[in-house]
């Protein structure tokens, strides 16, 4: 697999593809990283959920981070190792499994902050090779202090950068910590089960700082003051997208889609490269807000602003011969802890005449919605195409017609889930219409599957899959989505920060 080199080096660095800004200096160390370097570390004492029960785990963080760097420079920690020491009791699960070794996954969440302003990033896929399970009532050999029988796991790998856009003290403070372990036989199958997940929270009254780091401004105060009249120029302001595309934005796009299937179809050879998920993978968070009408209750309902927690770029794909880049995403709808959008009250006209009002909530089942972009680099506009696919469940409740309550219970809801998709085009150069990291305008359409567990006392799914339900008729329920800008992890301090709500459009 070779990469070719004259094709990317005609290709600026953008924002795009998922929203992540790839940079040279992410690979490559600059004179800004010269700054002295420390190596940082800090001991916690977590709770974790084991089949034993509640179990008090030993956890060393430790990183190699800079002691200083400037406002806007990228640090990225190096040397990152999460030792967990699993205590006898928490093992003997496994024992019971045969298992001879053991080996864990690690996700470990850390808090970017300074000043009153923070971030959560995810540390994760850091990897702890198979260790072998010590004898209950011997230890393994390590540790001072570790109580016989007890394991210690390390788990390392890369992680995201993290930058700061104003001066002051930073700090880096482990949160939660989740375990993947993985056990294996001495004849090297997989026991049975083969693994557990662990969520483990900090334990109260710690200090749980890992690393400070001073950042400063633009203006390093020890350089030499300018002479009178002379002054740097400004910082550029970031462009923001102009508010649409032009009319034949989308045709275009679609024609340079057919292009790249064409052009992989004949040659589909060795050019895509997928780029390591560790370098470009980080968290971010933000808003969206819309409308979605329903033709025959001669309506729309507002949706939102729905919370949304966003990991971009789990897939980085780019494709020199098609001149394409694709990126896979996804995200969660987050609304008082449950996957859901806030629920919505609505009026319509039940069959054109009946006054009708409900409690409509959209939950999010299945796995993560899918965030997918489709870039075209050949072009000086760089146009995208983005398809946000989620699996959702309408659920109705406080149901009134004509001002008499209707009791259907507690239960009413689509009888399987529904597959919502949204689409949104725009372009890196200048940016305009809809892009994940700006974001912008989605639309699209639903197909509402009929109805089930509807009234208390009688059966009333038939009356509300002849109202709502629309199976195999596209046009009856479009739905339009405003997305906020995306207030991104590894830059806590960005004009985004912390995300903001948008004014749906109808």
């Amino acid at each position: 697999m070779t990469v070719d080199a004259r094709a990317a080096a005609r290709r600026p660095i953008h924002w795009a593809v998922g929203g992540a800004l790839v940079v040279a200096t992410a690979l490559v160390p600059s004179a800004e990283s010269a700054a002295a370097e420390q190596k940082s570390e800090v001991a916690l004492r977590y709770t974790c959920p084991f089949p034993s029960g509640p179990e008090e785990v030993d956890v060393l963080v430790s990183a190699v981070l800079p002691t200083s760097a400037r406002t806007g420079e990228e640090i990225r920690p190096a040397e990152v190792a999460v030792e967990v020491t699993l205590p006898p009791s928490a093992l003997a699960r496994f024992a019971g499994l045969d298992a001879a070794t053991l080996s864990a996954v690690a996700r470990l969440t850390v808090r970017n902050s300074v000043g009153d302003k923070s971030a959560d990033a995810s540390w994760q896929d850091l990897t702890a090779p198979p260790k072998e399970l010590p004898t209950p009532g011997e230890g393994e050999g390590e540790g001072a202090g570790q109580a016989p029988g007890a394991l210690t796991l390390t788990a390392t790998g890369d992680v995201p950068t993290v930058t700061f856009g104003s001066p002051g003290r930073a700090t880096l403070t482990p949160d939660a910590l989740d375990l993947a372990l993985t056990s294996i036989t001495e004849a090297g199958e997989p026991t049975t089960p083969p693994g557990l997940d662990v969520a483990c929270t900090p334990a109260p009254g710690q200090e749980p700082e890992l690393a400070a780091i001073a950042i400063r401004g633009d203006q390093d105060p020890t350089a030499p003051a300018p002479r009178p009249g002379e002054s740097d120029p400004p910082e550029p302001t970031p462009t923001r997208p102009d508010e649409g595309l032009p009319p034949t934005a989308r045709e275009k796009i679609d024609a340079l889609t057919e292009k790249r299937r064409e052009a992989l179809a004949d040659d589909p050879g060795s050019c895509p490269i997928e780029i390591p998920p560790e370098w470009v993978m980080t968290t971010a968070e933000t808003y969206a807000a819309g409308y979605a009408n329903a033709a025959k209750l001669d309506g729309a309902a507002a949706l939102g602003p729905a919370f949304m927690k966003v990991v971009l770029n789990k897939r980085y794909i780019n494709d020199s011969c098609a001149s394409t880049v694709d990126v896979s995403s996804e995200v969660n709808f987050d609304y008082e802890g449950k996957r859901q959008l806030p629920p919505t009250k609505a009026t319509f006209l039940s069959y054109g005449f009946m006054p009708t009002t409900a409690t409509m909530t959209l939950e999010q089942v299945g796995p993560p919605a899918a965030i997918h972009t489709h870039t075209v680099t050949n072009t000086p506009t760089y146009p995208e195409e983005t398809t946000v696919t989620a699996q959702l469940v309408m659920r109705l409740s406080d149901v009134e017609v004509n001002g008499v309550p209707l009791d259907v219970g507690p239960d009413c809801r689509t009888e399987r889930p529904f597959e919502q998709v949204l689409k949104g085009y725009g372009q890196s150069y200048p940016p305009a219409g809809y892009l994940v990291a700006y974001g912008g305008t989605l639309t699209g359409y639903a197909h509402i599957p009929p109805f089930e567990g509807c009234g208390a006392t009688e059966d009333l799914d038939p009356i509300f899959t002849s109202a709502i339900s629309s199976p195999g008729k596209k046009a009856d329920n479009y739905t339009k989505m405003t997305q906020a800008p995306l207030c991104v992890a590894t830059n806590p301090e960005g004009p985004d920060c912390p995300p903001r709500k948008p004014k749906p459009e109808r």
